[in-house]
């Protein structure tokens, strides 16, 4: 969490100000007279530079009350009069606005991610391609084609002054999608604009080997491509190249270059389509007059194979020159969450140049649980008890959906010929498998995340993405995934080997 320097500097001079109004000798210090003058300026001077957001909105209230009071002083002779009663009533009002004043911008912050714990900077960059060879389902028009908007993040040589990459690329835009999707105001996101990462734009990539491993980053129903930056940036750190999809249909919302825009379907709209592939019906839903037997998933997940091809051709040509040649795809993986994992499944059953699976807390496609999966593979969810616990207080997890994750993930688990791990983490609820415990300091409080803390949520769920990875796309051990570790024991984890 961060407060910006000059909401910090407004703040301490509101409350000089204020005081200096109610403690007579504290307003004779020549300074102090000025306080409110000063708080105006100030205003102005942040609502430039660092831009105005609703959270300021009583401070700005009563730095402008506090302004008129302190007008009134030199243009009135003998200054403001006024009852005691109507005083301490203008005092209590005060204290209350200052209060709020004080209060509201630290829960709901400009907050910030951790600085990731690897060697490596972090530059990104954004492509928007096109698969002519698939008609777009999420459109009326018979003639639109496949589109995707994809995130890169690299390692980048060191530019610690550069400017960094906002969060969320029209993040206006995404703002009211996101409230849609937990049902709150849309004005409660529309400080994500001014929330940047620790990324840089079109940085340099670094020249500290030849070539990176290359994972791929799909979210869940409504989120968007950089939902999970505070892992993404992890495994950035440590010399992975990341690719994060915005899926027309899945996020909540997919803007192109040309202004045109897809939004996301609600959970009730699409759920058929998903569904369809979990526990297949005699009775298929159709779309646009497609009737799809297997659901939406194997199409979702042909997003993944058109990614791979893609990245292909960046790595014999970028047209940013910046990955040319940089780009192990020998060695690629593939993670996400909720309808990601869905998806991440789907594409690893699919498409056998996905080298490793990394499963976050969903069930799995009923093909994937018949067929199973040959990629080395991890899951990882919550117990039922944790999950009831969720439902209990945000809703949600009917003992239907519980017993659907843990026993359809369990079972491709147990089916794997070769190696695989099972984690159940303790007190995680499904939000805390991406960045939502950072947005508000008070999320677990809202019901929204789980009793763990949110650094130590997102430090044990990179602590294992990234040994996992390490271990079979770079053919690095880690004793993490030997057993239970004192390090982690809200993790409970079994294996099996081969």
């Amino acid at each position: 969490m961060k407060l910006r320097f000059l909401e910090i500097l407004l703040t301490l001079v509101i409350l000089l100000a204020f005081l200096g109004l109610i403690i007579p000798h504290l307003y004779m210090s020549s300074w102090m007279q000025y306080a409110a003058l000063i708080g105006v300026l100030l205003a102005a001077a942040q609502i430039l530079a660092e831009g105005p957001r609703w959270q300021m909105i009583p401070a700005y209230s009563l730095t402008v009350f506090l302004f008129i009071i302190w007008l009134l002083r030199y243009v009135l002779p003998g200054g403001v009069h006024v009852s005691p009663v109507v005083s301490w009533f203008s005092i209590g009002i005060g204290v209350i606005m200052l209060i709020i004043s004080i209060i509201l911008p630290f829960l709901s912050p400009v907050f910030q991610f951790p600085e990731p714990t690897g060697l490596y900077a972090i530059g990104t960059v954004i492509y928007h391609w096109v698969d002519a060879s698939r008609p777009e389902l999420f459109s009326t028009d018979p003639n639109d084609r496949r589109e995707l908007m994809v995130q890169v993040w690299y390692p980048a040589k060191n530019k610690s002054s550069a400017q960094r990459a906002p969060y969320i690329q029209n993040a206006e835009a995404v703002a009211p999608a996101l409230a849609r999707l937990f049902h709150m105001p849309w004005f409660l996101f529309t400080h994500f604009k001014y929330v940047t990462t620790n990324a840089i734009p079109y940085a340099p990539i670094t020249d500290n080997q030849s070539s990176f491993p290359v994972l791929i980053y799909l979210t869940g129903l409504d989120g968007f491509r950089a939902a999970s930056t505070f892992q993404i940036e992890e495994l950035v750190s440590h010399g992975y190249i990341v690719v994060g999809l915005d899926q027309p249909g899945a996020v909540a919302l997919v803007l192109f270059p040309d202004g045109r825009k897809i939004s996301g379907w609600s959970k009730n709209e699409i759920n058929p389509l998903t569904m369809q592939s979990i526990e297949p019906q005699p009775n298929a839903p159709m779309m646009h007059g497609k009737t799809l037997p297997n659901g939406i998933l194997p199409y979702f997940a042909q997003d993944v194979s058109f990614t791979l091809d893609q990245l292909s051709k960046i790595n014999a040509s970028d047209p940013n020159h910046i990955l040319t040649g940089h780009l192990d795809l020998g060695h690629v993986g593939i993670f996400g969450i909720s309808l990601g994992g869905e998806n991440a499944a789907e594409a690893c059953l699919k498409d056998a140049r996905l080298k490793a699976c990394l499963i976050m807390d969903v069930w799995m496609p009923a093909e994937v649980v018949k067929r199973g999966l040959r990629q080395p593979c991890m899951f990882i969810t919550r117990d039922a008890d944790t999950m009831r616990l969720e439902r209990e207080r945000i809703g949600g997890w009917t003992e239907k959906d519980i017993e659907l994750t843990l026993t359809t993930m369990r079972a491709v688990y147990e089916s794997l010929p070769g190696d695989g791990y099972y984690l159940e983490i303790l007190k995680m609820f499904h939000l805390n498998f991406t960045d939502a415990p950072f947005w508000f300091p008070i999320s677990s409080q809202l019901g929204l995340t789980g009793p763990i803390r949110a650094r130590r949520g997102s430090e044990i769920l990179n602590a294992y993405s990234l040994a996992f990875f390490n271990k079979y796309l770079l053919d690095q051990p880690s004793s993490l995934l030997n057993g239970p570790s004192k390090q982690f024991p809200e993790v409970k984890i079994e294996m099996h080997k081969h």
